[in-house]
């Protein structure tokens, strides 16, 4: 079975940043996407970040793009998330998924998905 395991939530304050990672085991193929969504009551899951097998190619989500970063390392498994000058409405739980969607910014594209981390940001 594949196991992506989040971590690095918490609370922060507006302004602020934070690095959640995302580790991996089983078989998640080394050419697999990987990504992270966000989800909060009464709205769809909605993309945070993508990235391609080799790392060479990223797809952030509109609210995000301009403060968000997401980078892997294939040999391992893990993916990461790096975002900056966070804001309340960032507050969610993150979730990393793996697999090989033809759209990477549609959720029911991907194949695995941990448990989430929660992500609260304080006025």
């Amino acid at each position: 079975q594949v196991q992506l395991v989040e971590s690095g939530g918490g609370l922060v304050q507006a302004g602020g940043s934070l690095r959640l990672s995302c580790v991996a085991s089983g078989r998640v193929s080394g050419s697999a996407t990987m990504a992270w969504f966000r989800q909060t009551p009464g709205k769809e899951r909605e993309l945070v970040a993508a990235v391609s097998y080799d790392g060479a190619s990223t797809t952030y989500g509109d609210s995000v793009k301009s403060r968000s970063t997401i980078s892997r390392n294939v040999a391992k498994n893990t993916v990461d998330l790096q975002m900056s000058s966070l804001k309340p409405e960032d507050t969610a739980i993150y979730y990393c998924a793996a697999g090989e969607p033809l759209n990477r910014r549609v959720s029911n594209a991907y194949s695995y998905w941990g448990q989430g981390t929660h992500v609260t940001v304080s006025s």
